[in-house]
């Protein structure tokens, strides 16, 4: 049974160098080279946040934030990834409570609603294929920032960007992709970045109960990447260039004993095991939240980038990306 949704040809609009306009709602719609384009677009947006200079570039957009799940680092970078380019949010947190969803108006009219404010919609949703649901409502673009354990599009455009700026490339690279492959929707897009580029090798490293499902497996090894898994630390390849921790999806189990056994025989990454299975010119991250994934003793190893630069381009790849999408770049 197929977790991540596969998308039939023709049934995505392709982004071919044009972001104006368009929903992003999967890395399916991604080319490389429209890949390159938001990460030279993002670099301009690093040095416009570091040296401390003031944009009007979205002066007068609204932006809504619609999220019906938490949210630390998605919902920050995309607030402060609009109002560092002049515009607004209309921030959402938590509809069911704070807005008429609880009153028992439906998820299209909640759409219909906030589109009628706001030139953009950045969404995020407990169910797989909820943003493109809310594609096909809204008439303004519908950003996916996560929907349920499918996909989560924008995490990867700051992953990959973490990638290519510490080795200058997205070929012919290996990498370690450890936690819940079965309901990581990071995991899910990332796989999907990584086969645009030729020659990668991802080893995937987790519980039995949270491996891929066959179905994914074929469907996501068909893209050109090859696919590896492993059972333990051992078997991990020394000359991997980038490892890619992630948390047990408490939130997807249906009981709190069942995600506590599984959890219980997680892999986490700590000094010893970077010592005895890490080469000195990769690099460490974690989408985040860390929950039982990276032992803080790592944090200091400048190989660690999950707090560093990792989270910081997650700002500058979002900046990058409102920017095309509104027109304004």
């Amino acid at each position: 049974m197929n977790q991540v949704i596969t998308h039939p040809p023709g049934s995505l609009e392709l982004i071919s160098g044009d972001f104006r306009g368009k929903d992003i709602l999967s890395l399916d719609q991604f080319s490389a080279a429209d890949l390159y384009r938001v990460f030279a677009l993002a670099r301009e947006m690093k040095e416009l946040v570091l040296a401390g200079e003031p944009s009007q570039l979205l002066a007068g957009q609204l932006v809504a934030l619609l999220f019906y799940e938490p949210s630390s680092r998605t919902f920050g970078s995309f607030a402060a990834a609009v109002k560092r380019l002049g515009g607004q949010t209309l921030d959402i947190q938590n509809p069911e409570v704070v807005s008429s969803v609880r009153k028992g108006e439906s998820f299209e009219d909640t759409i219909s609603v906030f589109e009628a404010y706001t030139q953009a919609i950045v969404l995020r949703h407990p169910v797989p294929g909820a943003a493109r649901r809310a594609a096909e409502v809204a008439s303004v673009p519908v950003i996916n920032a996560g929907d349920g354990n499918n996909e989560h599009p924008t995490q990867t455009l700051l992953d990959l960007f973490t990638i290519y700026e510490h080795f200058g490339r997205l070929d012919h690279l290996k990498g370690l992709l450890a936690g819940d492959p079965l309901n990581s929707r990071t995991l899910h897009s990332l796989i999907r970045g990584l086969a645009l580029f030729e020659g990668n090798t991802v080893y995937l490293l987790s519980p039995e109960e949270l491996r891929l499902s066959r179905d994914d497996f074929v469907a996501l090894s068909a893209r050109g990447i090859q696919i590896i898994e492993i059972h333990s630390e051992r078997e991990i390849p020394t000359d991997c260039h980038f490892w890619y921790w992630t948390r047990i999806q408490k939130e997807r189990f249906s009981s709190l004993e069942e995600y506590q056994k599984v959890a219980a025989a997680s892999f986490q990454v700590t000094p010893a095991l970077l010592a005895e299975r890490a080469n000195r010119e990769m690099i460490l991250m974690d989408p985040l939240p860390r929950v039982g994934t990276i032992d803080p003793a790592v944090d200091g190893d400048e190989r660690a980038v999950y707090l560093r630069s990792q989270i910081r381009n997650g700002l500058y790849t979002r900046m990058a990306l409102l920017a095309l999408v509104l027109g304004k770049a």
